[in-house]
């Protein structure tokens, strides 16, 4: 029986990871984390924030998600918000989830994310 999620791994084309490092570790304010060796040479990279593990992985043929997505549940979501939108990050709110704020963003390569935070 699963017991927790490990990892989300969202796709990314060839050559993008400066660019996602510089979203996900600048935007994000997430921490790179070093793929392990026999992994490295596959591209991509690994970030952390806290229990959070995304894995930019490389795939060929690469086409950005637009409806699957990880959520990621964030504090202070007002300024959240704000941090994206300063790093150019598109930041759409959205009010349809019952008992939280939400908005939907996308990291540089197009993968669409989640952005949530319990109401009080």
């Amino acid at each position: 029986m699963p017991t927790a999620v490990d990892h989300v791994q969202p796709a990314a084309p060839a050559g993008s990871e400066e660019r996602l490092r510089a979203y996900y570790t600048g935007a994000l304010g997430m921490t790179e984390i070093p793929k392990p060796p026999a992994l490295a040479a596959n591209g991509g990279c690994w970030f952390r924030a806290g229990a959070v593990q995304l894995h930019l992985g490389i795939e060929a043929g690469f086409r950005p998600a637009r409806k699957a997505h990880p959520g990621l549940r964030v504090s202070g979501i007002e300024a959240y918000a704000e941090r994206l939108a300063a790093h150019g990050a598109p930041v759409v709110w959205d009010d349809r989830l019952p008992g939280h704020r939400r908005f939907f963003s996308e990291d540089p390569v197009g993968n669409r994310l989640e952005f949530l935070e319990p109401r009080a």
